[in-house]
């Protein structure tokens, strides 16, 4: 398992827009789940489902990015999991820490601060 916070200087419909289009559009075997979307006023929260198949660990692996601007700025929270490839042990090869970068990639030229 992975996760991954940071703040971008989009909206957060613009980010999930940008993580749908690098990481979906530009992989064979991913997928988008869901992607569930509330708003508030000015605010709203993007939660984006999504797998990917990984061959080296032979399983699908799955990211969940929780993009908001609740407070003013747009927060990034990525969960990366069920990559590992055993029942007893969570030794995935790092596929889910790939997953989770993929993403944190995706908006790398929008990220600012912490």
């Amino acid at each position: 398992m992975s996760i991954k916070n940071f703040n971008v200087k989009i909206s957060p419909k613009e980010a999930a827009d940008t993580i749908q289009s690098e990481i979906l559009r530009g992989s064979i075997s991913g997928t988008l789940v869901d992607h569930y979307v509330r708003t508030a006023g000015p605010s709203e929260v993007h939660v984006l489902i999504m797998e990917k198949y990984y061959m080296r660990s032979s399983n699908r692996a799955s990211v969940t990015a929780t993009i908001d601007n609740f407070d003013g700025t747009t927060r990034v929270h990525v969960v990366a999991a069920g990559s590992s490839e055993g029942v007893f042990f969570r030794f995935d090869w790092g596929a889910g820490e790939n997953f989770a970068t993929s993403v944190e990639r995706a908006l790398k030229q929008y990220i600012v601060g912490g």
